[in-house]
């Protein structure tokens, strides 16, 4: 395979059980078929200390703005997004065979991060419940607006019948459930 980012030769190395792809004496970075990432990323498993230091070229640049190819099955374009809530670390995953490549240096920004998989599910769970907050203020406030907005319409008595609105909040939820 080749890498992603330079274009080096990648070579294969075991950690434990399971075998990754590095840009040895290149870029020095790393590739992760699906799941396998998911094996190393906590510093609390001893399992992957010999990755955090991939030999790297100096002279080796790297375009990060560039879409990269996957290197295992071919994609165009890999998908890049943030690793975890902390949002520290940016990385490349091919959205057809759910491989994951790393730039030099970002599993051990990943593996400092938490201490170990209990406190990083805690950490998900707070930013899910962030993002749900957040939404429901945004649904409370429309509906507080939707309310306001149906007020009696001139010509009808006070207190009278209100036709319901097209496209209100109540049919946009329903749609969503």
């Amino acid at each position: 395979m080749q890498c992603p980012a330079c274009g080096n030769a990648l070579t294969e190395q075991t950690v434990a059980d399971v075998t990754v792809d590095v840009c040895d004496g290149g870029c020095g970075g790393i590739w992760f078929d699906n799941h396998e990432l998911g094996k190393l990323d906590d510093r609390d498993e001893a399992a992957g200390e010999e990755l955090l230091d991939v030999a790297c070229d100096p002279s080796v640049t790297v375009d990060h703005d560039a879409v990269w190819g996957c290197p295992r099955c071919g994609h165009p374009a890999m998908m890049r997004h943030f690793y975890s809530p902390q949002r520290a670390v940016e990385v490349d995953e091919c959205p057809q065979c759910g491989g994951v490549w790393l730039d030099a240096g970002e599993l051990r920004t990943i593996r400092a991060q938490y201490a170990g998989a209990a406190e990083r599910q805690a950490a998900r769970r707070e930013a899910a419940h962030a993002i749900y907050r957040k939404h429901l203020d945004q649904l409370k406030a429309e509906i507080q607006a939707d309310a306001g907005a149906q007020a009696a319409p001139p010509g009808y008595a006070e207190g009278g019948a209100v036709p319901p609105a097209s496209g209100g909040l109540l049919e946009r939820l329903m749609r969503f459930f």
